[in-house]
């Protein structure tokens, strides 16, 4: 028990009220310095006392103070240890010092936010308010909060993140409601999803009720002090949304605050990289699965084998991906019955060339130019150009003559390839096309070459 309530001191959260009356607008907050006192907080709380209301958040630049009517009250509410006791309540009073927009968080919401805003296109000017606040963000200035050599809350940055991770979301669910009872609620999760620069978008598991907004994301086992990672930008629990948090990385939100924490002193220093964070998530072994206008999941049960859902496939022909976007077609070789109660198909992947990349050296052998005088000639180049992704064509610069055509293409991974002469007594004997072993699967050749000028004949 003692243990726990100096764990709930520790946590640096808190919760923001803005407005008077009994039912005040509130979120939750994050106690990000003490030297100054400074809090962060997600601006949506805002939202009711701006004028002129939705163009604040439309634009990009920082709003200016005329947008918040004077005299606004804003009350700060966090948890102060005590020794022996249970840590106690306190309240100080907060005054805004800047409304931030966090453009790499912005950038990475393209497509993400109707998630958290109705679950489908916005409609009306509450969805549409609620899509332009996501990526702002609130500094409140908190004198209160203020201690004799304070600093900066420990902080790391998304970026060291990898999908599976352990997360702790720490929040107030239902903001000012009954602080006693919900003030510093912890929840815990993975990094299920991430995007955009340095992680500045990152999706979790972990159960954010509604009022957590603001709060922070922690990475860190115990018994070693946790680490800041992530603000809760919207919550799990919005109507038709995925039942994922959206977060956005304190590293990028402070990137965006630069100015403002200049004014203030010295800015943080940067963070010190994470060390390996438990739960990282073998990715390997999963692939996106399309198929007609679907998609699903797979489970790589082998080099070339792929297990999914039967009705995942329709009637075109499935390809997948697998990381690191790897793109590969796939055929059936079983799947149940749409009447059976078992889901389930096994696709195989067809093999790509190994390692295509442009200026990579290549050599090419065939009995050109001197047919049967002698045996087989070697000339040396590099892919100067590769179609298609897959690749289905490859472009060489070795030398190559008539006679050529059907002789293989090496590369160092012994990849070949297979010429096809072309209808024409023209020659460019330092051009040549090949195509890979994904444009004729069902033979055993690798890929196939021409050498010659104009169109190419496959």
């Amino acid at each position: 028990g003692g243990r726990a309530a100096a764990m709930s001191a520790e946590l640096p959260c808190c919760v923001v009220s803005v407005g008077e009356g009994p039912e005040p607008c509130s979120c939750s907050g994050v106690i990000l310095c003490r030297g100054p006192g400074l809090v962060l907080c997600h601006a949506a709380v805002f939202s009711p006392f701006l004028q002129p209301g939705l163009e604040a958040w439309s634009r990009h630049e920082a709003p200016p103070a005329s947008v918040l009517p004077p005299g606004l009250r804003i009350r700060v509410l966090h948890a102060a240890p005590k020794p022996d006791t249970p840590p106690a309540l306190q309240e100080h009073e907060a005054q805004p010092l800047a409304l931030t927009r966090c453009e790499a968080f912005a950038q990475a919401l393209t497509g993400v936010a109707a998630s958290w805003c109705g679950g489908g296109e916005a409609e009306g000017e509450a969805e549409r308010e609620a899509a332009a606040v996501l990526p702002w963000f609130a500094w409140l200035r908190v004198p209160g909060l203020d201690a004799p050599g304070g600093g900066w809350t420990p902080w790391s940055s998304a970026g060291d993140l990898r999908k599976g991770a352990a997360l702790l979301a720490c929040g107030s669910p239902f903001g000012a409601l009954c602080p006693d009872l919900f003030l510093n609620t912890l929840s815990g999760g993975v990094l299920s999803n991430a995007a955009g620069e340095g992680n500045a978008l990152l999706l979790t598991d972990a159960r954010c009720l509604p009022g957590t907004q603001g709060g922070a994301v922690l990475v860190g086992p115990a018994p070693s002090r946790p680490r800041v990672v992530a603000v809760i930008a919207a919550t799990s629990c919005g109507a038709g949304g995925p039942g994922l948090a959206l977060l956005c990385s304190l590293h990028a939100v402070l990137r965006s605050s630069r100015g403002l924490l200049r004014q203030l002193g010295e800015p943080p220093a940067p963070p010190a990289p994470l060390a390996a964070v438990p739960g990282a998530a073998p990715l390997g072994c999963v692939a996106l699965v399309e198929s007609g206008g679907a998609w699903g999941s797979g489970t790589l049960l082998a080099p070339r084998l792929l297990l999914t859902c039967r009705h995942v496939l329709q009637a075109a022909q499935p390809t997948t991906k697998t990381p690191p976007a790897t793109v590969l077609q796939a055929r059936p070789v079983f799947a149940t019955a749409e009447a059976s109660p078992f889901d389930v198909a096994v696709l195989e992947l067809t093999p790509i060339s190994p390692g295509c990349r442009t200026g990579e050296a290549v050599l090419a052998l065939g009995f050109g130019a001197l047919g049967r005088a002698c045996g087989p000639s070697v000339t040396g180049g590099v892919l100067s150009a590769v179609v298609g992704a897959p690749p289905v064509m490859l472009q060489s610069t070795c030398a190559v003559h008539a006679g050529s055509s059907g002789g293989p293409l090496l590369q160092p991974h012994s990849l070949s390839s297979h010429s096809t002469p072309l209808e024409s007594d023209a020659s460019f004997p330092f051009i040549l096309f090949a195509l890979t072993r994904v444009a004729a699967p069902l033979t055993d050749r690798k890929s196939s070459s021409h050498s010659g000028a104009g169109s190419i004949a496959l």
